[in-house]
């Protein structure tokens, strides 16, 4: 076995928490139970990592076998991973017959085309997931093992899951081998990243949606007792403001936990209007902005924005329609009036 070999196994078995080890070899299935009823997990891991090597060479491992194990680890932790969302398209609405053997064939022979150095390893998975990783070298290095690219694509959808390497240079090869193989014609970023793959899933597939229908919840209970000075119609007035923006939330975001969203963005284009007499603007040009937000959990962040008392209820359209607009790379076009005061600086 070679020692790059040895060496990138030893170090995906040092990532795998110790509990795990056992499990995740036993679901990479290169070693056989026998092999593995000899490993000691009990010992530091470096000493098992040692060992998995040992057997690794009995079997003589090469690259491939070790970047499936590779895989195998990422599939689990695949939230230690940013990704982002690409959705291809067609130039007709012709359907097509799935094949995967077909598509492994293509991918394959469209990334060698251009680069001969490339390790590409292929993982079906339960879901119709096709998970693949690419390790990129250059025409005079081999591939860099320690920097991947990953890709998860389901099979008859148009939606892909890249999380990409450093060399961002490489990342055009990955997108035309992905069309060529899947028969598609074009594809683009959607700008919709998080590191919840999950997720992005749940928006792109349509297994979340936000609640639309007119509802009527309890009235809010308060903590505390009102002092009998205090002005009646004042609490009574707080009150139906808090279920109204309670109501207005529910009506927007549902009551079910929102998809981990961590970044989105679209263009927004809107005329500007000015009093003529100013002068301000020759040209009647559209004014074009590129409206960014990232936060730990986005779409719980602006849930929470009304109830918090830092935000009118209910939310700004251009706010709330983040998870419906993905699918239109969130690129909204207001033509008329002005900015949000959202987007307004102070």
């Amino acid at each position: 076995m070679d020692e790059t070999v040895a060496e990138y196994i030893r170090r995906t078995v040092l990532k795998i928490p110790r509990a795990e080890i056992k499990t995740m070899l036993q679901k990479w299935g290169f070693l056989s139970e026998a092999q593995l009823q000899t490993l000691n997990f009990h010992q530091i891991k470096d000493n098992i990592s040692q060992e998995v090597v040992q057997l690794c060479e009995e079997n003589s491992a090469d690259i491939k076998q070790a970047a499936v194990l590779d895989i195998i680890y990422n599939h689990i932790y695949q939230n230690k991973k940013m990704w982002s969302v690409y959705q291809m398209k067609k130039s007709g609405e012709e359907l097509e017959c799935f094949d995967i053997t077909d598509f492994k064939k293509k991918f394959k022979g469209r990334l060698r085309s251009a680069l001969k150095n490339v390790t590409i390893t292929f993982k079906e998975y339960e879901d119709n997931a096709i998970w693949i990783r690419v390790a990129w070298g250059t025409p005079y290095k081999k591939p860099n093992q320690y920097k991947p690219s990953y890709v998860v694509y389901h099979s008859q959808t148009p939606y892909v899951f890249i999380c990409a390497s450093v060399l961002k240079s490489n990342l055009p090869l990955l997108c035309q081998a992905l069309i060529v193989a899947s028969n598609y014609h074009d594809i683009r970023e959607m700008e919709l990243r998080s590191h919840s793959l999950d997720s992005l899933k749940d928006i792109v597939f349509k297994r979340y949606s936000q609640n639309f229908q007119t509802y009527c919840p309890k009235p809010l209970q308060g903590g505390n007792v009102e002092p009998e000075s205090a002005d009646i119609r004042i609490v009574q007035e707080n009150r139906s403001e808090k279920e109204r923006i309670h109501r207005l939330n529910w009506e927007v975001f549902g009551g079910g936990p929102q998809p981990k969203l961590e970044f989105a963005q679209y263009k927004l284009e809107t005329m500007f209007k000015s009093d003529p007499k100013m002068g301000v603007l020759d040209k009647k040009e559209p004014f074009r902005c590129l409206v960014k937000f990232s936060s730990p959990h986005l779409l719980e962040s602006l849930k929470s924005l009304a109830p918090a008392g830092m935000a009118d209820a209910p939310l700004s359209p251009l706010l709330t329609c983040i998870p419906h607009k993905a699918r239109n790379y969130f690129k909204i076009r207001e033509k008329k009036g002005l900015f949000p005061e959202s987007f307004v600086s102070p």
